[in-house]
């Protein structure tokens, strides 16, 4: 229950599409600004506030991390500091580190009903640094920023005079109904902001790698990639094919999918109220991950390999999800995937329930 990939068979369009493409002969794959690909993607980006997109302003990826590193290492120097909020997907605090920068982790505010931003902090930390990395949705909490956060967080980047690396690679796995807001929406921060997304997450194509690295100032997505010139693969053949159908024809498997991971997060919810109400969960806005707070057990001190003995249960444990220096404050956290069918949650829930006690 750790690994963020679904338990759900793929998109039958998508599979259909990559069977008739092996019919043909897999050359280098081509993917100028014209590709359907590209045309698809841009009417996509103008429907999550990001019209006009150029279509130089998009560049491929083999996948959504290594567009984090290389933005990091073009938009920033070793040595210096990069502010992102914790807990955070760890590839965000693994680039800044590996790359010798210092990473700033701003802890993210329980206010009993969600995971909120700690603004008097990270305006503080984002006096010092250029570079801000933001997770929108948010991985593990799974928040989506809404209208008024993206709002100061922009005010923030303004102030600031910072770039700003925003992974919306969860975009696509929303249950709050409302349409998506891409964080350069906003036309006041387009030219300092570069956007990382892709498929896999959303349609469970992870052995599939492909992403895409985008902004509105081609010349800050030719700085970014000119840094990583003859270090990075490129797309495959598949791949493109992949994602092609799955904006194409895969919405109504998306729509469908979603729908049943929403009811899965209300299982869930309703599940732990009624048998391990001592449990803290906020129900999540987007993604399929489940941050829970276990830390009144009495194994917090060990609570992975607890529930991994003990359970049969394997979580991801919450110390990954932050820089060396802050995870012990996320001890006893852990993150559930719940993009699975119900009745194989349901045994995991219960499993974890008896060991739990």
């Amino acid at each position: 229950m750790w690994i963020a990939d679904m338990d759900f068979p793929v998109a039958e369009p998508i599979l259909a599409a990559l069977r008739e493409r092996l019919t043909r002969p897999i050359g280098y794959p081509t993917l100028n600004g014209n590709s359907p690909l590209v045309t698809l993607l841009r009417e996509k980006f103008a429907a999550q506030g990001l019209g006009d997109m150029p279509a130089d302003g998009i560049a491929f990826l083999p996948s959504v991390v290594p567009g984090l590193y290389a933005a990091v290492n073009a938009l920033s120097e070793p040595g210096e500091k990069v502010v992102t909020m914790v807990p955070v997907y760890h590839p965000f605090h693994l680039a800044i580190t590996n790359l010798g920068r210092e990473v700033v982790g701003v802890p993210l505010l329980d206010s009993g009903e969600r995971w909120e931003v700690d603004w008097d902090a990270l305006d503080a930390a984002c006096a010092e640094t250029k570079v801000l990395m933001l997770c929108h949705p948010h991985n593990p909490t799974g928040r989506v920023w809404d209208a008024e956060e993206l709002r100061r967080l922009r005010e923030l980047a303004i102030k600031h005079d910072l770039y700003v690396i925003s992974d919306e690679l969860h975009a696509d796995l929303r249950f709050t109904g409302q349409p998506f807001e891409a964080f350069a929406a906003d036309e006041r921060v387009r030219a300092r902001t570069v956007t990382v997304t892709g498929p896999c997450k959303a349609f469970n194509t992870a052995g599939l790698g492909i992403g895409a690295l985008v902004s509105h100032d081609p010349e800050l997505v030719r700085r970014i990639m000119t840094k990583t010139s003859g270090l990075m693969g490129h797309p495959s053949a598949l791949s493109i094919t992949m994602w092609h159908a799955a904006l194409a024809e895969g919405g109504p498997w998306l729509a469908d999918t979603v729908a049943y991971l929403k009811d899965n997060r209300d299982f869930l919810g309703a599940f732990l109220h009624q048998r391990l109400p001592w449990v803290k969960f906020h129900p999540v806005e987007a993604t399929y991950l489940a941050w829970l707070d276990l830390r009144t057990h009495a194994q917090t001190a060990d609570i992975q390999n607890f529930l991994l003995n003990e359970a049969k249960v394997a979580i991801h444990n919450g110390p990954v999800f932050a820089p060396d220096a802050q995870k012990p404050l996320y001890q006893g956290f852990v993150r559930l995937n719940f993009a699975t069918p119900r009745p194989i949650l349901q045994d995991a829930l219960e499993r974890m329930a008896q060991a739990l006690g």
